[in-house]
């Protein structure tokens, strides 16, 4: 294929008297050395009187590449329109095989076809079917959860108990050293401003009391919440996901077994029964981050705050927090396992639904969190 004459390609279009269009090819026919338009043969396929055959000669040709076989292949274009039959006997066998060869695949009809513009209002209908369509099938979810969790409590339910007790693990003891991070910070946050502004006016013992409620009412749920649904949540959505792609929940449904009973329970109860323990913890590691700022900002002494957090505190407010955090569990648990279920068949789709479940959950979580606030209002909790 390769030349030793470095030459420039060239094309000639000539018509015999047997109505035959002969366009003559020569040269070196590399796209890094100019090649020539094809819109000359094109014209004379189109002209008329109709040529009977075009006949495409290369003898002269020196050497090729892939610039050679889309000339060629803007000859056939013209010709299939016309109905003329392309002659390329002359032509090296190389490229005489890689164009039958890629006649052999005729192109999908409407592959070149431009997207359709779509009007504002049609985008907007289209997102809204979208949205019903995932609150249809999260609702099914719900549904198939609840009758999933009656046939475990009556000792029905299909599922692996050593699954259930693998992600009782990752959704408890294993999220231990990130719940210690951020709630130990959160409560050095709380503490920190609280104290710039209290110290003002000689309030500073009321530090305890700021940290204290915060953690226990809401920021010890809340922060559990937003860090298990980027960390857990995110993870039940990739392995469902992954599932889904490979098959393995179509293979559970073939043999007969619920995937909502065999994946989908025991991480909702591994995730709702870990939240309200891991949510007394962050409340714990919280105060003492308050702790520490109180006794190194402000001089307080650890006995004084521990007697100050206690005094403020109810267990009201002890057990609302832990409500809410076994609520955000078990939404947590949902967005995640919603997201999986509905992943694609693509390895992009897993990381789509992965993404999907942390949004969902955080806003979940957001959403309960200011409907908490209301509902606890009216109770006067």
């Amino acid at each position: 294929m390769d030349g030793v004459t470095n030459s420039r390609a060239g094309a000639s279009v000539s018509r015999r008297p047997d109505a035959t269009l002969l366009v003559e090819l020569s040269g070196d026919w590399r796209l890094t050395r100019g090649l020539p338009s094809p819109e000359p043969a094109e014209r004379a396929i189109a002209s008329e009187p109709k040529p009977a055959k075009v006949s495409v000669g290369g003898v002269n040709i020196r050497s090729w590449d892939s610039g050679l076989l889309i000339f060629i292949n803007s000859l056939a274009a013209a010709c299939r329109a016309r109905q003329i039959e392309l002659d390329l006997e002359q032509m090296p066998q190389g490229v005489a095989r890689l164009i039958r060869l890629a006649e052999q695949v005729p192109e999908r009809k409407g592959a070149r076809t431009a997207p359709e513009e779509t009007s504002f209002l049609e985008r907007v209908g289209a997102a809204a079917l979208s949205g019903e369509a995932s609150a249809k099938q999260f609702i099914t979810l719900v549904g198939a959860l609840t009758i999933a969790l009656g046939k475990l409590i009556r000792g029905k339910a299909r599922y692996r108990r050593i699954d259930l007790f693998q992600t009782v693990q990752e959704c408890g003891a294993d999220a231990l050293g990130i719940v210690t991070l951020i709630s130990f910070l959160v409560g050095v946050i709380l503490a920190f401003m609280g104290a710039v502004q209290l110290r003002q006016f000689g309030a500073s013992i009321y530090v305890a009391d700021l940290v204290g409620i915060g953690m226990v009412r809401e920021m010890g749920a809340m922060m559990t919440g937003i860090i298990l649904a980027g960390r857990t949540g995110a993870a039940f959505a990739a392995q469902l996901g992954t599932m889904k792609v490979t098959e393995e929940i179509d293979a559970l449904t073939t043999m007969g077994i619920s995937p909502v009973e065999f994946l989908v329970a025991p991480r909702f109860i591994a995730l709702v029964a870990m939240m309200p323990l891991l949510c007394v913890y962050s409340d714990m590691m919280g105060i003492a981050g308050g702790a520490a700022v109180g006794a190194s900002m402000l001089g307080m002494p650890l006995k004084l705050y521990y007697q100050q957090t206690i005094a403020s505190l109810t267990l009201t407010q002890l057990f609302g927090g832990i409500f809410k955090a076994t609520v955000y569990g078990g939404l947590i648990a949902l967005a995640g396992c919603a997201s999986g279920l509905q992943c694609g068949s693509s390895a992009s789709a897993v990381g789509e639904a992965t993404t999907r479940a942390v949004v969902n959950g955080i806003v979940l979580i957001v959403v309960a969190c200011g409907s908490f606030a209301v509902v606890f209002d009216v109770l006067g909790i």
